[in-house]
């Protein structure tokens, strides 16, 4: 499943989506960025509440398909604008981290 799929098949609004075609292989659920760095894949699904300027930088670093914002969080101009210079997918759910979680959960085994 890409990115777009599954911003759009959940309802995840795309905030700033520059490679929606890159393919989901896992997931993270994360705030203490500095343990994402540690232990979030490459490929994988970032779900999280921080929105500051440094999640571009970890997801930089790890190569998440995206991170996806939780609990309808919404990143300032700032991070958006790196983010789409980083090529890094930012999305953004009502959902809690723990509904993302279990969605991509059953997406990934259902494949």
């Amino acid at each position: 499943m890409t990115v777009t799929q599954f911003a759009e098949k959940y309802g995840i609004k795309a905030i700033a989506v520059e490679s929606g075609d890159r393919e989901i292989t896992g997931g993270y659920v994360g705030d203490l960025l500095s343990w994402v760095m540690g232990r979030a894949s490459s490929g994988d699904v970032w779900i999280t509440i921080m929105s500051n300027i440094n999640i571009a930088a970890v997801a930089a670093l790890t190569d998440v398909a995206c991170i996806v914002l939780a609990e309808d969080v919404q990143p300032d101009e700032k991070v958006v604008a790196v983010a789409k210079d980083k090529g890094i997918n930012l999305l953004a759910s009502e959902r809690n981290a723990f509904e993302l979680a279990g969605l991509l959960y059953g997406e990934l085994n259902a494949q």
